[in-house]
């Protein structure tokens, strides 16, 4: 094959210097017969031009400049027998009966058809294998039409992965993205599951965030979305996702399985805040802190002017788009209801961890609403509890308050007890230093404390003024002494009702009067009065 400087080197001394073809061989190194078909070629073409004016040259003219190739239409295929073809067909055809049946993910890709005919003793190169099948399925590409948006109309919502340090421990973390299709104003919130919990969470935090929210939410086929499939085309809605729309007035949208571009705005936007928030930071002391982080980066590129919006920042253009969203309401009760019969421990099992409530309902249902990051359990209607949602698998929350009915009978099994071990350090504290050999008053000052609304800061204050006044003496009768007449002073200083106003006078009154006596018993030297307040 000669290069195209072959060509016009030939042509060239041809036509220019009047050279012959044995000239121009001995010259170039070019055989004669490529010189006369380049020449051939030249003169035939160019004699077109000058004598035909009815046609289009263009194509004359390309031909003559472009770059000398090889023919080969007429050249057969070698290796890739018909046999082989047919077997590549046998494979394609295969792999649509799987895809049918929903085994797409388990059909053969072009490696694997290469692969199997090698083992079939075959003689084939992958190459050739890849080229005959883009022919056999002769797909055409896909072609996308770009989207008008108007104000307020459009919000996309998507879930993403984030991997993050945090206190020393790398935990894999979900990221709930969200981005406006009209102006691009991007939001992402952090949370450690998937969950119908903090799918709606994110979404009362986003729709408060923006001060309102959009007419029509675009999802993909997530399970806290989607319910189930009705048919190839049709989804029904998860009831969470029904009561969101109602409250907060809007529709929703589901894409077509695998057609990530439908809903192309929050797919780049899962990629973009990821690597914008935590490509240069990894590492947080808490998740709260994590998510400051990451709201603060989104601010930042919410405030950044876009050329494709007219330099008009995300900010901007949500401002615009305000006018035309639902009104801002109150955060929706985001909570997932479920009730759970309490075991023998005292405690529900909430997503493996367990959670205790007051020992008397053992073996009773309690009625328990699950948040991301508490949970509140009822009983007849009463709150009887509330803990801080755990992280983790087969974590127990337990607060001693909930087991001082079983304590009273049982009080040996305080000091090992997992409710001792997490109460408040002050409680432990107290314990460790007056009561390890006196549990049953140690529930019985807890009991006090509970009924009677006492802090520990106020136990607290009442032992360092018996450490002072009788430091062997501090048991519970004497703190409950001690609390109770604090309680009283505070109390009676602090009341205005008529009650203690009269009272207060009539004891000022018998004082007066019991002063006056002990005067005229002075004034008669009946008694001697050497100290008298």
């Amino acid at each position: 094959m000669i290069r195209l400087i072959d060509k016009q080197q030939i042509i060239l001394l041809s036509i220019r210097d009047g050279k012959s073809q044995r000239a121009i061989n001995r010259l170039t190194g070019i055989s004669r017969s490529v010189i006369r078909k380049y020449l051939n070629e030249y003169n035939t073409q160019r004699q077109e031009l000058l004598i035909n004016n009815n046609i289009d040259k263009t194509e004359i003219i390309n031909s003559i400049v472009e770059k000398p190739k090889y023919n080969a239409s007429n050249r057969k295929k070698v290796k890739l027998t018909d046999e082989i073809v047919d077997k590549i067909q046998g494979y394609l055809d295969e792999n649509n009966k799987r895809k049918l049946a929903g085994l797409h993910k388990q059909c053969r890709k072009k490696i694997d058809i290469y692969e199997e005919l090698v083992k079939k003793k075959y003689d084939i190169g992958y190459t050739t294998v890849c080229i005959c099948i883009n022919k056999l399925e002769n797909k055409a590409k896909e072609a996308f039409i770009r989207g008008n948006y108007t104000p307020g109309d459009i919000c996309e919502f998507d879930w993403g992965v984030v991997k993050i340090w945090i206190k020393d421990k790398l935990i894999t973390l979900k990221m709930a993205a969200f981005c406006t299709a009209y102006g691009n104003f991007r939001f992402g919130k952090l949370y450690v599951n998937e969950k119908t919990e903090s799918f709606m969470d994110s979404h009362t935090t986003f729709f408060s965030y923006i001060e309102g929210n959009h007419s029509i939410m675009v999802y993909d086929n997530m399970k806290t979305a989607v319910k189930s499939f009705v048919g190839p085309n049709e989804k029904e809605p998860t009831d969470d996702l029904l009561k969101m729309s109602m409250y907060y007035d809007f529709k929703y949208r589901f894409c077509n399985t695998y057609a990530g571009n439908e809903k192309g705005h929050v797919e780049r936007t899962v990629e973009f805040l990821r690597r914008k928030a935590f490509s240069s930071k990894i590492r947080f002391n808490s998740l709260d802190e994590a998510n400051l982080h990451l709201l603060k980066i989104c601010e930042k590129l919410n405030n950044k002017p876009q050329k494709a919006k007219d330099g008009k920042s995300p900010f901007c253009l949500l401002e615009e788009e305000k006018k035309f969203m639902a009104p801002n309401l109150p955060a929706f009760d985001c909570a997932i209801v479920k009730s759970f019969r309490v075991n023998k421990y005292s405690t529900i099992n909430v997503d493996t961890c367990f959670y205790s409530v007051p020992d008397h309902l053992v073996k009773k249902m309690i009625f328990t609403k699950i948040y991301v990051n508490k949970i509140i359990m009822f009983y007849e209607e009463q709150k009887i509890a509330e803990h801080k949602k755990l992280l983790g698998f087969s974590k127990w929350s337990i607060q001693l308050e909930h087991y001082l009915n079983t304590f009273k009978k049982k009080p040996g099994a305080v000091q090992n007890s997992l409710a001792l071990h997490q109460a408040n350090i002050k409680i432990k504290n107290l314990y460790n230093l007056y009561y390890t050999e006196k549990s049953r008053d140690f529930i019985e000052l807890i009991l006090f404390m509970k009924n009677n609304n006492i802090t520990i800061n106020k136990v607290e204050k009442a032992i360092d003024e018996l450490s002072n006044i009788a430091p062997a003496n501090i048991n519970t009768e004497t703190i409950k002494a001690l609390c109770n007449r604090k309680t009283h002073i505070k109390y009676s200083i602090g009341n205005n009702s008529s009650t203690e106003n009269a009272i207060y006078n009539k004891s000022r009154y018998i004082l007066s009067m019991y002063s006056g006596l002990l005067k005229d018993f002075k004034n008669n030297d009946e008694y001697e009065v050497t100290n008298y307040e």
